[in-house]
């Protein structure tokens, strides 16, 4: 069966990567971004590249007016996502004390009320068709806490209940939630790290090295794919043995 893939934040990194790897695998996909419009384009080339069909579409996840006209620009081309990934995400380092109230309000709103307002206007198309899937993109930090990301960390631990507790509600209808919690993965999220940081980062990870965007959508496909169907509630570290 054909399916229609919604991936948040595809613009660049890991969501860019699930986006490639669901339309190789034949699935037709929704590209989300937020501003980097050219970056959006290019990753929908890549995937028509793969035989399938790729639009790109603007929304601020932190508004539900933004998230419902997302859903409404869908509507109207008669797209209905049977898997929605949400990737898009902020990140901040800095003490809780230097904090101001909008960054705040910004990391909760992007990565974890984007969630809900995803879940709110694709749920329920999910439900009707018996068949759905939901991954959200956490972080090991939400796991484990992190100095000076105390914000960052407080939203993906929210994700992961968030998780849960929409897996259990969703089951009986067919459809499955899931997070997959990344450690350190090659992207623009690390770019600030210069080589000496980096090489003492991958000194700290068993494995010797950074995560990749693509072994993330990996893990995401498989998740997504019918196969999986008994997997739901569940978040899968993904971090080369950093935290087990």
């Amino acid at each position: 069966m054909k399916r229609v893939a919604l991936v948040t934040g595809a613009s660049r990194g890991i969501g860019a990567a699930v986006a490639r790897r669901l339309a190789a695998d034949g699935v037709d996909v929704a590209i989300q971004y937020y501003s980097a419009v050219e970056a959006a384009e290019g990753v929908a080339d890549e995937c028509r590249g793969s035989g399938v069909q790729a639009i790109t579409l603007q929304a601020d996840l932190r508004s539900k007016a933004s998230t419902l006209n997302l859903k409404e620009q869908l509507d109207r081309l008669q797209w209905v996502p049977d898997i929605v990934v949400h990737c898009a995400g902020m990140a901040h380092y800095g003490l809780i004390d230097d904090m101001d109230d909008t960054l705040w309000d910004d990391l909760m709103n992007v990565n974890l009320k984007g969630a809900f307002y995803l879940t709110q206007s694709f749920g329920p198309a999910m439900r009707w068709k018996r068949w759905g899937r939901f991954v959200h993109l956490s972080s090991i930090w939400g796991e484990i806490g992190a100095a000076g990301e105390a914000a960052y960390a407080a939203s993906k631990g929210g994700l992961n209940a968030f998780t849960k507790s929409v897996a259990k509600e969703m089951a009986s209808s067919g459809i499955t939630v899931n997070a997959v919690s990344p450690g350190a993965i090659d992207t623009d999220m690390l770019s600030t790290l210069d080589r000496d940081d980096r090489e003492q980062l991958c000194r700290e990870i068993p494995a010797g090295r950074l995560g990749r965007a693509e072994e993330v959508a990996q893990l995401v496909r498989f998740l997504v794919s019918d196969d999986a169907h008994y997997i739901t509630g569940q978040t899968f570290g993904l971090n080369g043995g950093w935290h087990m």
